[in-house]
């Protein structure tokens, strides 16, 4: 049986509600934090709209002009993970504007560099899960999912996964008579979801990381090019 004890997850919650509103979104990621934990993930979790995360794209944005900015802190939490997954509503066919502003605080950081001289993000996995009553679950994990990948995180397959309820005004997720939490497509997918994370996080692990030779921007800068060659020259 692989251990997977050394492993630690970050769930953010990008729903609107602020605590101790019942969030839908927090439902569905109950289920792939469960199977980490059983696993012996350590497994931490914020609630995004409970925190003053200030609008910007700084590290701390009290250096420019914001009055207060959790942000640095909750970064530290981001830092210690091997294992982020997003969970977001769906609003307008989109993710919530609280997941924006997650991600693009997330890209804020992304310029920092590892100790091997990586962008700050590489040899962690990503992945994301949706809740909604309307179209848009897809496009909200195209759009999660390839911002992760772009700022570092290693995607693995199945990474996301969704309950989407009937279209308009009916039950969410977590309501009496959604059928939610018994929807096997939506408990199927969230549990290859969960272990494709967990695959994919110990094997990064066990490996060292991502392999540094062409990718460490202290090298590029230093002037290694990597075989790259300028075509105005060949």
């Amino acid at each position: 049986m692989t251990d997977y004890s050394d492993l630690t997850a970050l769930f953010i919650n990008c729903t609107l509600k602020r605590s101790p509103e019942a969030s839908h979104t927090q439902g569905l990621m109950d289920i792939s934090m469960q199977i980490m934990q059983t696993n012996g993930v350590e497994v931490d979790c914020i609630r995004a709209a409970d925190h003053e995360i200030a609008t910007g794209v700084w590290p701390d944005m009290t250096e420019h002009g914001a009055d207060r900015d959790e942000w640095p802190e909750l970064f530290e939490r981001v830092s210690a993970a091997d294992i982020l997954v997003l969970g977001s509503a769906i609003w307008l066919g989109e993710k919530t504007s609280v997941c924006t502003r997650v991600i693009e605080r997330l890209y804020g950081n992304s310029h920092l560099l590892n100790e091997a001289g990586q962008y700050a993000y590489y040899g962690r996995v990503g992945g994301c899960l949706i809740t909604g009553n309307e179209d848009g679950a897809k496009h909200c994990a195209m759009n999660i999912l390839y911002s992760l990948q772009h700022l570092g995180y290693v995607i693995p397959p199945q990474a996301d996964a969704a309950w989407l309820g009937e279209a308009g005004p009916g039950p969410s997720y977590l309501d009496p008579g959604s059928g939610g939490p018994d929807n096997d497509f939506t408990n199927r997918n969230t549990t290859f979801m969960a272990w494709n994370l967990l695959h994919l996080a110990r094997m990064l692990k066990d490996a060292g990381g991502i392999p540094v030779h062409g990718n460490q921007r202290s090298a590029w800068d230093a002037g290694c090019r990597f075989d790259f060659v300028n075509p105005e020259y060949r």
